[in-house]
């Protein structure tokens, strides 16, 4: 899959293609629906099948200091976008002059200059232009000036299948990325995944702690995050530590580790069983699968040793068998 910075990084012979654009951020099942129509109508056509998304996010260029918490990092969409078939992503960089652009110009700029869009396709509630002007309505009233048609895939419902037991939408009954960044800040890792179709990930690099967990007997990879991570609440949570293409069962520690006076919050994961990873200096991956308890401060270290011990066994019951299938990529 082809991967493009800015505009002139297209290729001056770019033909026709099946365009869409948005944040999609997390990548999440109602993205999914709207990608997966993208790729279905480039097969139809013949085409090629392009995301085009945004860098920094455009509310923090809109309205500095509001960047939200992010779901996935650009390299980790990318891949995700890829296995749905993608044939390209173009990051743009969102700056304050891009957002000036009214939605006349957008169109001529993006989708019909350098794509040469064939068809457009969108969810419902999509905004572009200065001040968020353009709709699919000013879209479809600029197909024909251009030659391309639009395709509007409404909002996903979610099923009693796909929902699961913890993963209900939001209040309007769609799933949304702003949805998955509540129940992510709540600790709600296992509905967010409901929604997400795969546990939530944060990653970094790893870096020099205090090495408590080493002299424990816990041993942890203590992540210095990417910028703007949607970090889950405070607390011990089963999931994997993804190193490459290896995802290793872990239990992650989330929070200012109260019971040695912390007051720096970080993200911490032991592999389980594994005291041989030289792990420092890489770029890694957390992936969360459900949380085992909040943070706790202990009577006495053998306590807090004890609990730690049952955490780690109730994570190796919920990975047993289990893991995540999308390795970790270095942006």
């Amino acid at each position: 899959m082809r991967r493009w910075r800015d505009l002139a990084d297209i290729p001056r012979d770019w033909g026709r293609s099946v365009v869409t654009i948005g944040s999609y951020d997390g990548v999440h099942r109602g993205h999914q629906l709207i990608i997966g129509r993208t790729v279905a109508r480039a097969r139809e056509l013949g085409v090629p099948a392009v995301v085009v998304t945004f860098d920094p996010h455009p509310k923090e260029v809109v309205r500095p200091g509001t960047h939200p918490p992010l779901l996935t990092t650009h390299a980790h969409r990318a891949r995700l976008m890829g296995e749905l078939g993608v044939d390209a992503v173009l990051v743009l960089p969102f700056t304050d002059e891009f957002s000036q652009l009214s939605p006349e110009d957008f169109v001529a700029r993006v989708p019909a200059g350098s794509l040469h869009a064939r068809t457009v396709v969108e969810g419902p509630n999509f905004r572009f232009g200065h001040r968020a002007a353009g709709t699919v309505e000013t879209l479809r009233e600029l197909g024909p000036v251009h030659d391309f048609d639009v395709e509007v895939v409404d909002f996903y419902t979610p099923t009693a299948e796909s929902r699961g037991e913890d993963g209900a939408p939001g209040e309007d009954n769609r799933y949304s990325s702003s949805s998955v960044r509540r129940l992510v800040a709540e600790g709600d890792v296992g509905a967010a995944a409901a929604m997400l179709g795969r546990p939530h990930r944060v990653e970094g690099t790893v870096v020099h702690g205090a090495q408590r967990g080493r002299d424990l007997g816990y041993p942890t990879a203590n992540l210095d995050t990417v910028p703007y991570a949607a970090i889950p609440a405070d607390g011990v949570y089963a999931g994997w530590l993804t190193v490459g293409a290896a995802s290793l069962p872990a239990a992650v520690s989330v929070g200012t580790n109260p019971q040695f006076e912390g007051t720096a919050r970080t993200v911490e994961a032991y592999a389980l069983d594994r005291d041989d990873l030289d792990l420092y200096g890489d770029h890694v991956a957390v992936d969360f699968l459900a949380r085992l308890r909040g943070q706790e401060i202990f009577d006495s270290l053998d306590a807090f040793i004890e609990r730690m011990a049952g955490d780690v066994a109730r994570s190796r019951e919920l990975t047993a068998g289990t893991a995540p299938t999308v390795p970790v990529d270095d942006d």
